[in-house]
């Protein structure tokens, strides 16, 4: 028996592949399947079935391809409602993968068809349980991405998540090992650990969710502190249910090579957008006017989907040799309308005499010695609000990232304010101030380093929290 785990950082996402006696099975495999079919072909082994939890809603799912490529039979566990040619299992269903089973435990809590598949080994014994986002390592899955208007709220789903771990996942035996579908750093949970596997005995011990007393303290403990959901989590889970174009067919209308001439005319069209992917210190010293930055370096995809419309087409700049990855990776949250990328990256641009943009970057010590004397001086924090009340530069202006798409959160900058813009270490901020470009705004400033090189300076900047964080 193989059990291996497929982890994507950028997304903390686990998929698994699981083999036996020449048979194999994938749960919650992503949108770009090559990773599944090499495995399979190298160990040369036949992927049976694509097993998934329930229907994501942070990226999307490589089943419908990898069925195509297999033959393989895409399982979900009950109350599946969906018209894509699935297997609806039922509670309790077994599966075979050579000489190991899988059981079928349907645990609805985080979305009603959420199952977990617990897998038993040659003898017959509970081996381990990959639980999707019904637990996670120190936490359990958020029970407010399923509601259906008036008809379920989000403490009914977080009880039925209470009864289901504790019908389905507390009886198992402590030394079952627990593989979860996402780690640190997930938008599904709100307090994941680090790890990226644990056991049932370990879970009872340390996860703050499973040693609630009872339900009514459980759904407190679970819905408290939640964060609201990224923006493109809804498309995300519906292109799951329904569908999605061959991820083959993407790529290649995605990587159409364009000189300077046919890239400047597709970006003069009104339903385009250009995106960078080029690191954040590459974009501030030089871009294609009109550009968003989104650099591969950080938690690319994801930021993508909160930041990007998914109904314009896109044109790519990339590093020469990056264009496939940065289209891979935006395939998996559900980009699609790619029309072509600039053939030779940002120096085919500059070559041609076209016209460029850039930031300033300035270092922290220079925000410091501007406060003072600056009347016009506006710092914008764009970190999330709990990273701001921890600590931030007094008088800072919190703008987290994801409100710039809206217009509405510039209301109050004016033209002759001098903005300097910060996050925690410099992937956000430039993100954020390509989008104040495009809305017109150029007395800008990066703070290079973010708000971790600012708390270095000691006294020469004053910093403050939050009433909220002190008390």
């Amino acid at each position: 028996m193989l059990i291996e785990q497929l982890y994507t950082g950028c997304l903390s996402e686990a998929a698994y592949y699981i083999e036996s006696e020449g048979v194999a099975a994938v749960i919650d495999p992503l949108r770009d399947i090559e990773e599944y079919l090499k495995l399979a072909t190298e160990r040369g082994s036949t992927i049976k079935y694509i097993f998934e939890t329930h229907f994501h809603a942070d990226f999307v799912s490589g089943h419908l391809d990898l069925a195509a490529a297999t033959g393989a039979t895409i399982i979900y566990g009950p109350d599946t409602v969906t018209k894509l040619p699935v297997h609806i299992a039922k509670d309790g269903e077994t599966f075979q993968i050579g000489a190991v089973t899988i059981e079928v435990l349907h645990t609805p809590g985080h979305t009603l068809e959420s199952s977990c598949y617990l897998l038993k080994d040659e003898a017959g014994k509970d081996h381990a349980i990959f639980t999707g986002d019904t637990l996670f390592v120190g936490d359990v899955g958020r029970p407010d991405l399923a509601q259906k208007s008036n008809e379920i709220t989000m403490d009914d789903l977080a009880g039925m998540l209470y009864e289901s771990l504790q019908s389905k996942i507390m009886p198992l035996a402590d030394d079952v090992i627990v593989y979860p579908g996402h780690g640190a750093g997930s938008s599904c949970g709100k307090s994941m650990g680090p790890e990226n596997q644990s056991t049932i005995g370990a879970q009872k011990l340390g996860n703050y969710a499973l040693q609630q007393p009872d339900k009514a303290s459980f759904v407190t403990a679970v819905t408290e502190g939640l964060a609201a959901p990224p923006s493109y989590f809804p498309i995300n889970a519906k292109i799951n249910k329904e569908g999605y174009e061959n991820i083959n067919a993407v790529m290649e209308k995605g990587l159409k090579p364009l000189n300077a001439l046919e890239f400047k005319q597709l970006a003069a069209l009104d339903d385009t957008i250009i995106l960078d992917t080029r690191f954040a210190a590459r974009f501030t010293e030089g871009f294609v006017p009109g550009s968003i930055s989104i650099g591969l370096e950080g938690r690319f995809a994801e930021w993508a989907g909160m930041i990007l419309p998914f109904t314009k087409n896109i044109l790519l700049v990339a590093e020469p040799g990056k264009e496939k990855e940065s289209i891979v990776r935006l395939t998996r949250v559900g980009f699609e309308k790619f029309i072509g990328f600039l053939d030779g990256g940002y120096n085919t641009w500059v070559n041609a005499g076209e016209k460029i943009d850039m930031i300033i970057d300035v270092e922290a010590d220079e925000l410091a010695m501007d406060i003072p004397f600056d009347p016009n001086i506006v710092i914008i924090d764009v970190r999330k609000e709990t990273e701001y009340d921890e600590a931030h530069v007094k008088d800072a202006l919190n703008i987290p990232l994801a409100d710039l798409t809206d217009p509405a959160s510039m209301a109050n900058l004016d033209d002759h304010h001098n903005i300097y813009v910060h996050c925690a270490g410099g992937y956000r901020s430039v993100i954020a101030l390509s989008l104040l470009k495009r809305e017109g705004f150029h007395n800008l400033r990066n703070v290079v380093g973010g708000f971790g090189l600012i708390k270095e300076l000691g006294d020469k900047i004053e910093i403050e929290k939050t009433e909220a964080a002190l008390n």
